[in-house]
């Protein structure tokens, strides 16, 4: 059977956040932690080593995969910064088109630095991708 991977932990996203080798990658990941946090109203939480993400949501798959995962989040890496919003919906998209200098994989948008990016639209994706995963995945009455 499939065991999840990327799972909450206890870690502390502060000290995480603090043992980030570049000052300016640091300083970019506490002003992502204040965007998330205001715009999400949820606390910061650790999800496996690397991610910090906000609320969280139970997943099933047709295929019966099921799992947890935050509602957002980011992770700030070596190479490029991770942002991870809800994917299927065409909201997203039209958002990503007015983000500024991204790239986009399946599930991640990289960024290099915060400035390359609007903000404004960085919190409309926080909201577009929260509300879609509520709908998509109400939680279990």
């Amino acid at each position: 059977m499939y065991q999840q991977k990327t799972k909450e932990t206890e870690n502390s996203v502060i000290e995480f956040i603090e043992n980030l080798d570049q000052a300016k990658k640091r300083e970019d990941a506490y002003r992502l932690l204040d965007i998330f946090r205001d715009t999400t109203g949820y606390p910061a939480k650790m999800w496996g080593p690397s991610i910090i993400g906000f609320g969280s949501y139970h997943y099933k798959y047709v295929s019966g995969h099921e799992g947890d995962a935050p509602l957002v989040g980011f992770s700030p890496r070596k190479a490029k910064i991770s942002l991870y919003f809800a994917t299927g919906d065409e909201a997203r998209d039209n958002l990503l088109e007015l983000l500024g200098k991204h790239t986009a994989g399946k599930g991640c948008v990289y960024i290099n630095k915060l400035a390359d990016i609007n903000e404004d639209i960085l919190i409309a994706l926080i909201t577009q991708s929260v509300q879609f995963l509520k709908e998509t995945y109400p939680p279990a009455e």
